[in-house]
């Protein structure tokens, strides 16, 4: 797999409070927009975050973003 699976072409948007999260790179997770080991194989890893207090994130779901794992409306150019 050369080029990640684009999960949606809107980022998802969510309250998030603080700590360590794992966002999928691959596109494959069923748990979007986290890791749930759906890269295993395909060349891919998920980007590890880590938020030092509670905020509202906009996830890219595109997987194309220049600023991963936060949305930059790469998807719209897709």
């Amino acid at each position: 797999m050369n080029q990640p699976t684009i999960a949606q072409k809107s980022p998802i948007v969510k309250e998030m409070a603080a700590g360590t999260y794992y966002w999928c790179a691959c596109g494959n997770s069923k748990n979007q927009p986290f890791c749930d080991g759906a890269h295993k194989g395909a060349g891919f890893a998920p980007k590890q975050i880590v938020l030092t207090e509670a905020k509202k994130v906009a996830w890219c779901a595109c997987k194309h973003s220049k600023n991963a794992p936060f949305c930059d409306g790469s998807h719209r150019t897709l």
